[in-house]
């Protein structure tokens, strides 16, 4: 079983159209305080970053927000919650905030809410971490991105055993409860499967 004391939530800087877009964000934010768990995100008071931390802070709840210097004034770095870490680069960003959780979610967003979600997919697949990888499916709005991923296998450019790796609920508590029962798989059985089709 994972041990879910920090989570790292990937979501988007626009609130998007529909409003269930934001209520989404909140009630994640509440239940992550009432569990206890501390939220770790990428730092922005605005769109759907801005309605989860400060749905989280308004439940008691502790937000690590990580923000690159050259976003503070884009993404309107929040300096209302728990502690907000300024980086460099994009890329200690997303290290820093991996280093902080115990878990990964996506929320709906953009291109960058998709790049860090796959680039912390591929860092599973890999091996380089054990932590669940979960999708909260709001209003159905990763299907498109889950559809990809089943022809990518069907295609043979992605393992039955790596597709298994996305946990994926449109309910908030079933996808807590998911990434609370995940087991990481062992990657060294996956190198030695790929060897033998391989013939080496």
């Amino acid at each position: 079983m994972a041990a879910l004391n920090s989570v790292c939530i990937f979501c988007g800087s626009s609130p998007g159209h529909h409003p269930v877009y934001r209520a989404a964000a909140e009630s994640l934010g509440r239940l992550l305080a009432e569990r206890g768990i501390q939220l770790v995100y990428g730092g922005g008071k605005v769109g759907l970053m801005g309605a989860l931390a400060e749905s989280m802070m308004a439940a008691g709840g502790e937000v690590i927000g990580v923000i690159p210097q050259g976003l503070l004034a884009r993404e309107k770095g929040h300096r209302g919650i728990t502690r907000l870490e300024v980086v460099t680069t994009m890329h200690e960003r997303k290290a820093r905030m991996a280093e902080l959780a115990d878990g990964f979610i996506a929320l709906p967003g953009g291109l960058g809410t998709l790049e860090e979600f796959c680039e912390i997919l591929t860092w599973s697949q890999l091996g380089i971490h054990g932590k669940p990888v979960a999708l909260y499916n709001v209003s159905r709005f990763f299907d498109p991105l889950l559809d990809l991923f089943d022809h990518a296998v069907k295609e043979g450019f992605l393992r039955p055993e790596h597709r298994q790796l996305v946990l994926v609920a449109d309910e908030v508590e079933e996808l807590l409860q998911a990434m609370h029962d995940y087991r990481p798989a062992t990657v060294e059985q996956w190198a030695v499967a790929d060897a033998t089709k391989l013939g080496t």
